[in-house]
C-alpha cells in the first residue's frame, strides 16, 4: 500500500516523500547524512527508492492510472518521432506528445519533471552521506546515485533544452548536485552536460565491473560508460565516444556483448548481457491497461492503438528477413485478399487517415487496380536507386505514398502494426523492464562517432555486427564500396538506429541533435508537416507548478 509524506511539487522542496509498494522511504524532515550513516542500510534503502521512483504509479494532479515516470519518457520521447503512428485521438496526455501540442500544465510534462528532482534529491543524500573507500558496497550504492542523478538530469536537459548541438549557452535546466535546495535557477546546456559527464566518470570510478548489485535492474560500471558514451555523442566530442567505447570492450568483439536471441530479448532483458541498464519490474508490478506496452499491442489486454508507422515498416522491408522486424506485429484479417492502403487529407488539423481498396492483379499490365466511383486506378511502383520499390496511388489527382498489403485488422482505418518490444515478460503482455540502455546502442554510439571522423570502413564494421546479429549477410552488409542506395556514411549510421533502437526513445534526439527535420507525413493524428530541428516545440515547456513559484524562464514558445 502506498503512503504519502509531505507531498511536495517544486524543485526547491522536493524531498524524499513517497514509499512504493515494497520499499518505505524516511519521512523528509528526517532524511539526512547522520540518519544514513547511523543505519547499516539506510544508504540502499534511500537508493533502492530512487529505483521506485521510476516505475511506481504517483498521483499528480489528481491523475495516477499509469502516471510513471518510465511510461511517460518513453512515451514523450518516441511518440514525437516519425517511428510510430497514433491512430485516433485520445484523452491521454501521449495525444499532446505525439502531436507537438504540449502546454505547461499538463501531467506528463509536471510529473516527469517532479519525479527527476525527487530522485535527483535522494541521490544527493546518499552521496553527501557515504564517503569514498570505506567499503566496496558503499562505493557501490554512492556510484549508483552518482549514475541516477546523471541520468535524470540527462532526461531533463533533452527534453527540456534545445539540443547541445545548437548551443552550449541555450537554456538548460536547474542543476541540482547537493540537497540544499535554497535558490532555483536554470543553467545552460553545457554546465549541465558538463556535469552530466562528470557524475558519470564519478560512478564508473565507484562501481568496479565486479561490485554490481544483481541484474540490470541496478546501475551498474559498465551502465555509467554506456550513457556517458551516449552524452558524448550528443555532445559532438566524437574521440571520446570512441575512447569510452573500446574502453569498455576491453579488446573484446562487440559482437560478444549482444544477445544471440534477439526476438526474445525484450521479453528477457533483465537478465542478459546485452543490457546496461533497465527499469526493473517483477511479475506483481505489472500495470494491466496503464502499462507502457498497453498503447502498442492489444492481446487479450492492452488498448493497441500506436502502431510503427509507414515509414519506418518501408525502411524495415527492404530487408524482411531483418529479424529486428518481428518485433512488428501485423494483424491480418481472414480474408487473406490484397490490398493498398494510403493516406488521405481530412479536414481536421492536417490529420491523414488511410484509404483501404481492395486490390486485383491486371493481366495486361501486371499491375494491382481498384476502381472507385466509375474511375480505374493503378498501384503504381517505383524501384528507388536500383534498390527497393516503394508504392504509390495517384488518388483523385494526388500522388500518394501507398503500402501494398494483404487485408489487415484496422482501426480508424489504420492497419494495426502492433510492437512487442514492451511485452511478455514471464509470458505477460502488458510486463516489461523497459530498457534504457544496452550495448546495440553503444556499438552505434561508437560508429556514429567513426562516420563523423571520416573513419567510414570502422563505422560500417560496427553497423554490420548489428546487422549480422540481425539475420543479414551478403550484399546486405555495408562495405566503402557497396553503399546500396546511400551517399554517406552517417546516413547508414543514423538508419541503423532506427531500425535497431526503434520505439526505444532515440529517434528524434538522433535526429535533431545532428541538425535534421523530421517528416511526419504519414498516416496519422499528428498533423502532416516537417519539424525542424530548431523549432522550439521541439523542447517541452517547463511545468506551470515549477515556473510560476521559482520564477525560473519559460522555454520560448510556451
Amino acid at each position: 500500500m502506498k503512503r504519502y509524506i509531505f507531498f511536495f511539487l517544486l524543485v526547491p522542496f522536493l524531498l524524499v516523500s513517497m514509499v512504493s509498494c515494497d520499499l518505505d522511504f524516511y519521512p523528509s524532515d528526517e532524511l539526512n547524512a547522520e540518519l544514513l550513516l547511523s543505519d547499516e542500510g539506510g544508504a540502499q534503502y534511500v537508493t533502492d527508492g530512487c529505483y521506485a521512483l521510476l516505475k511506481d504509479e504517483v498521483e499528480y494532479l489528481g491523475y495516477q492510472s499509469g502516471n510513471t515516470y518510465v511510461r511517460h519518457y518513453f512515451q514523450m520521447t518516441e511518440y514525437q518521432s516519425d517511428n510510430v503512428s497514433l491512430s485516433g485521438r485520445t484523452e491521454d496526455v501521449l495525444y499532446q506528445a505525439t502531436c507537438y501540442k504540449m502546454t505547461d500544465n499538463l501531467k506528463n510534462v509536471g510529473t516527469i519533471w517532479w519525479l527527476a528532482y525527487k530522485v535527483i534529491y535522494s541521490a544527493n543524500s546518499v552521496i553527501e552521506s557515504l564517503e569514498d573507500g570505506v567499503s566496496t558496497a558503499s562505493d557501490q550504492l554512492k556510484g549508483e546515485c552518482y549514475f541516477l542523478r546523471a541520468m535524470c538530469h540527462f532526461h531533463m536537459v533533452t527534453l527540456y533544452a534545445k539540443p547541445y548541438s545548437l548551443g552550449r549557452d541555450n537554456m538548460g535546466v536547474v542543476l541540482r548536485t547537493s540537497t540544499n535546495t535554497s535558490t532555483t535557477t536554470r543553467a545552460s546546456v553545457g554546465d549541465v552536460y558538463d556535469q552530466i559527464v562528470a557524475d558519470l566518470k564519478k560512478a564508473a570510478e565507484l562501481m568496479t565491473t565486479s561490485s554490481a548489485r544483481g541484474n540490470a535492474g541496478y546501475a551498474s560500471h559498465d551502465a555509467a560508460l554506456g550513457l556517458l558514451s551516449r552524452v558524448y555523442l550528443y555532445m559532438g566530442q566524437d574521440q571520446d565516444v570512441i575512447n569510452t567505447v573500446n574502453e569498455m570492450l576491453a579488446g573484446a568483439d562487440p559482437a560478444s556483448k549482444l544477445d544471440t536471441n534477439f526476438p526474445s530479448y525484450f521479453a528477457n532483458a533483465l537478465n542478459s548481457r546485452e543490457t546496461l541498464f533497465a527499469v526493473a519490474h517483477t511479475a506483481l508490478e505489472t500495470k494491466g491497461q496503464s502499462s507502457l506496452g498497453s498503447m502498442y499491442i492489444n492481446d487479450g489486454m492492452g488498448w493497441g492503438e500506436v502502431y510503427s508507422s509507414d515509414p519506418l515498416n518501408n525502411l524495415y522491408e527492404r530487408y524482411p528477413q531483418d529479424i529486428r522486424y518481428q518485433y512488428v506485429l501485423p494483424q491480418y484479417a481472414a480474408s487473406g485478399k490484397d490490398v493498398v492502403t494510403f493516406p488521405v487529407e481530412t479536414a481536421d488539423d492536417d490529420f491523414r487517415s488511410n484509404e483501404t481498396r481492395i486490390v486485383t492483379l491486371d493481366g495486361i499490365t501486371g499491375k494491382y487496380t481498384f476502381t472507385d466511383e466509375g474511375t480505374k486506378y493503378y498501384v503504381e511502383s517505383e524501384l528507388v536507386n536500383g534498390e527497393y520499390t516503394e508504392y504509390y496511388v495517384t488518388y483523385k489527382g494526388v500522388k500518394c505514398p501507398a503500402r501494398l498489403t494483404k487485408q489487415m485488422v484496422s482501426r480508424n482505418t489504420f492497419p494495426n502494426y502492433y510492437v512487442s518490444k514492451f511485452s511478455y515478460q514471464d509470458g505477460d503482455p502488458m510486463l516489461s523492464s523497459p530498457v534504457m540502455l544496452r550495448w546495440g546502442e553503444v556499438i552505434l554510439n561508437r560508429a556514429e562517432a567513426y562516420a563523423k571522423l571520416n573513419q567510414k570502413a570502422e563505422a560500417l564494421a560496427d553497423v554490420n555486427v548489428l546487422r549480422t546479429r540481425a539475420g543479414l549477410s551478403g550484399n546486405a552488409l555495408f562495405t566503402e564500396t557497396q553503399m546500396h542506395e546511400y551517399t554517406s556514411v552517417l546516413d547508414v549510421v543514423l538508419d541503423e538506429r532506427r531500425l535497431e533502437l526503434a520505439f526505444e526513445g532515440h529517434r528524434a534526439f538522433d535526429l535533431y541533435r545532428n541538425k535534421r527535420s523530421m517528416d511526419r507525413r504519414f498516416a496519422g493524428v499528428q498533423p502532416w508537416e516537417v519539424v525542424d530541428y530548431n523549432d522550439n516545440k521541439i523542447q517541452y515547456p517547463i511545468p506551470f507548478d515549477e515556473h510560476s513559484v521559482s520564477g525560473i524562464t519559460q522555454n520560448p514558445g510556451y
